[in-house]
Parts: structure tokens; sequence; C-alpha cells
């Protein structure tokens, strides 16, 4: 069902039907209908809350709604202000009918009208601005400036790893990763089917050839199982994704790499701060790549880092970030370089946001562990994962809508957003993309299929309060309950 919301949706005509009424909060999916008598003045509010209950007491489907409906609704002046309107917006009361001079409703307020919630928005609440403006004041706001070397440093001792390579993005440090480590044409690099598109394509970029996996179905991430199986004689490295937050099975895959002298390469854009087994995500491979665009843990508004262990490489690595340039002999070009530096300006940022990376993720898994202990009480509804050898991120807290809940993951999407709630869908499985299918060798992805079309991530910023997480599951809860009762009375 096509769901809508006009005002005019949300009136409902009081001698109209109990069935009616859950055709239309089903297709508005607010959670309440305002009722208007014959001469469309204001009669009452009904809500979803206000039929259950009348269920209970045994009304009918086809009963009018004057049996289910409470009077003396709050209801406000169109004319009133913000403000006025803001505090009344307290407790119980989530919406308030709008009504003129003669009593007509004329709109609505509610709290999802005065408060979005985004999927994702950066904290720049410590010293970012005092910082870039040091930058301003200064002159260095180019590739060359104190916050750039110190970003890298502060990087590498978090992870503890001797370089670190700071980059304009996240796919840019994939892409000289792989150029660094020698990794082009002829070579084939493992990547996992559900992941960001720039997993694959830097592969492709580098000249290699990406070969697709499938997931497990229990952490989402690399399946070292179907790694095994998709080896041949031309693969030179694993690329495994931790993702949204979700630490990789390494052992099993750093066993592999041993055994067969191959390169590993962490994707861990999305997993700044995870752990594996007491040990911090980044550290495992002979690379470890991070994304600190915008909507990422911290941000440095667009930017990517390299972790190495090897000097030689990082070095190497160095000189193709600045175009392939000696450092010894300015303007004189060793290698076909790249231009992949990172600005001094958004260094400083970065830097701002590391001087308090524990506090941020103490938060982001203080949100996530919040949404676990309201969620679960609502049936069919999968939470992230969380295996008992990890220490996940929860870069986006991401749920799994079972087939039997009732309502498809797109409807529930749907509905959020009428309510201010922004959520994102799961990445499509690559295999799916005509562009990509090349590169499946003959595979099967039943764990990503399913993943990708039952996950939905929900509002996961560090800026999220208790009260906005308990008003967007109680929005779940509500929207739930609401398609599932129109589906039982026949009007779904």
């Amino acid at each position: 069902m096509a769901i809508t919301q006009s005002f005019s949706d949300l009136l409902i005509q009081r001698g109209a039907s109990l069935r009616s009424a859950l055709t239309q909060l089903d297709r508005t999916a607010l959670g309440f209908l305002i009722v208007v008598d014959e001469w469309n003045k204001l009669s009452a509010v009904l809500t979803d809350g206000d039929i259950r209950r009348a269920f209970l007491r045994g009304v009918a489907l086809d009963d009018p709604i004057d049996r289910a409906m409470q009077g003396n609704c709050v209801s406000m002046p169109v004319e009133a202000t913000a403000a006025e309107i803001s505090a009344a917006l307290t407790g119980k009361i989530t919406f308030l009918p709008l009504v003129d001079r003669e009593g007509h409703p004329v709109d609505y307020a509610s709290v999802s009208r005065h408060r979005r919630y985004p999927v994702m928005e950066p904290a720049l609440d410590g010293n970012e601005a005092d910082y870039v403006q040091e930058c301003v004041q200064t002159g260095w706001v180019s590739s060359q400036g104190r916050f750039v070397g110190l970003f890298e440093r502060m990087m590498a001792d978090l992870h503890g790893v001797p370089y670190a390579l700071a980059v304009s993005n996240g796919t840019c440090a994939l892409h000289l990763a792989l150029v660094s480590l020698g990794i082009g044409p002829g070579d084939e690099v493992i990547v996992p089917d559900l992941t960001f598109a720039s997993t694959a394509n830097v592969v492709i970029h580098a000249g290699a050839t990406p070969v697709l996996v499938d997931v497990d179905p229990e952490t989402w991430n690399m399946d070292a199982s179907a790694v095994q199986k998709a080896l041949t004689e031309r693969t030179r490295a694993i690329m495994p994704v931790h993702l949204y937050g979700h630490p990789c099975d390494m052992d099993p895959l750093m066993a592999l790499a041993r055994e067969r002298n191959l390169y590993v390469i962490e994707d861990a854009a999305e997993a700044l701060g995870a752990g594996y087994k007491g040990k911090i995500v980044g550290s495992f491979g002979n690379a470890a790549c991070f994304s600190f665009f915008g909507n990422k843990t911290i941000t440095t508004g667009e930017g990517g880092i390299i972790l190495f262990k090897d000097g030689r490489v990082a070095e190497r690595a160095r000189i193709l970030r600045d175009h392939g340039m000696s450092k010894e002999r300015r303007y004189w070009h060793l290698e076909v370089g790249y231009n992949y530096r990172l600005t001094n300006l958004q260094a400083a940022i970065g830097v701002a946001q590391l001087e308090r990376i524990d506090s941020i993720l103490k938060r982001k898994r203080a949100v996530a562990a919040r949404y676990n202990a309201e969620l679960k009480h609502i049936p069919k509804l999968g939470l992230p994962p969380s295996a008992p050898w990890a220490n996940s991120a929860y870069w986006l807290y991401t749920i799994q809508l079972s087939d039997d809940l009732g309502i498809s993951r797109d409807a529930l999407a749907e509905r959020l957003l009428l309510n201010g709630i922004e959520t994102r869908p799961v990445f499509y499985p690559l295999h799916q993309m005509p562009l990509y299918q090349r590169y499946c060798a003959g595979g099967e992805f039943p764990n990503a299929d399913r993943l990708s079309r039952a996950g939905l991530s929900l509002p996961s910023a560090v800026t999220m309060r208790d009260l906005d997480i308990d008003a967007v599951v109680a929005k779940i809860d509500e929207i739930v309950r609401v398609h599932q009762m129109a589906d039982a009375a026949g009007t779904g």
C-alpha cells in the first residue's frame, strides 16, 4: 500500500468505522488521526492505542470510531508560536491539532516536526574550530602543516603500528595500499560481496581482478570458508571489510594468508576502534585503510588514512601519494603517482576528533546498548551481530527484519521518514549489479542477498540522546503494530 501524509489524510469523520481508521493510520504512519464532526470541527483524536484498547473491550472492526476515541483532546490555535508549541509538546503529548478560530483543524504540530533524527551526524564540539582557525591564521591550509603529521602519528599510535599515511579519502587509501604493495594486472583480490562498491572498484582501478565471496550469516563479514574456495594461483591479496563496525573473524583469514603468502588489506573504513580478541582492528593486515567522511565515527569532512607495517611499502606509498615525486629532488618524478594528499585543515579536524576518540566510542557503544535493550522486546527484529570475540564499534546500528514481521524493510523506512526518522538500507550485494557480475566466479551469495534485503540502519550518531533512541524505538513498535493490525483486519 502506498503511504501518504497530506493533512487531509489525517482527518476522519466521527461516524467512520474502526476498519477505515486502521487503513488511514497505516497509510499515514503517524500513529494518530484527527476526528472531525459533520461541520468539520475538531471533535477528538484517535490513536492506534485507542483502537487496541477498544478491541480488548470487545469493540468490533465495523463499529464507529466513537467507541474507541477519547474526547477532550488538547489542541492549540494555529497562530501559536513555535515556542508555545514546543512547550506544549512535553511528556505524553507528542502531537497537537492546530485549529482556526472556528475550531476547524488546519494543521498539526508534533515532536517529529520539531526534531529530526539523522542516520549520522558529526560531533564537532571539541577543539575543531580552534585548530581550523589556527590553520587559517598561520596560512597552513593546504597539504603541509603540523596537523597532517600529528594526525598520522596519533592514528599510528592508536593502532600500535609504525607507519600511517593520511590521504584525501578512504577510497584513495584502499587504492594506494594496493598499488604500493605491487598488486596490479594479472592479480586477483578476494573481496566480500556485501560491501560498499569502492572495495571492488579500487581493485579494478589497480588493474587487478576482484573476486567476490559470500559473507558469514552471523557476522555479516567475509566468510573464510568461501575465501578458501575462491583461492587460485592468481590470488595475491584478501581484503576483509569490517562491515558496519563489527570486526571480521581475522584468525582464519590470517592463517590462509600465511599459508598462501597473500597480502591482507583491511578495509576498516567503518570500524575505527573496533576490537577483535582484545586487539584493535586495523592492526592485523599488511595495510589497513580508514575513511573519515562526514558520516564516519570520526570525520575530517573527507579524508582517509593507511596504516602500514613495512617501512619500504609505506615510503613508496608516500611518494605515490604526491605525484610519484622524489623526496630528495623536487619535481623529479620516480613513478606515475597520484594527488592523494590530505589538507592541513582537514587533519586539524581529525586531530580534534581523535583527542576524544575514547568518549566517542564509549557513546557509540552506549547508543547500541540502549537500542539493544529496547528493541529486543519487538518480536522478529534481528539485532546487529555481536560475536563473543568482537567489540563492535557500531558505526551504524543496523537491524534485520524477519520475513514474517508483517512489514517490509522499505515500507518501515518510508513510514519512519514521515516521522522525521532517517534510515539507510543495507548495501546492495555487488553481485546483483550488472557491473560486477563478471567477478562472481560462479559463486552463490544467499547470505548477502538475505542480509541486504532485510537490513536497515537506524539513527546512530553520538549526538543521539537516550530519549531520542526511545522515541525511535517507540515509533518502530507503533508502525509495526498498526501495520499488523491493518493486515489482520484485511485493510492493509
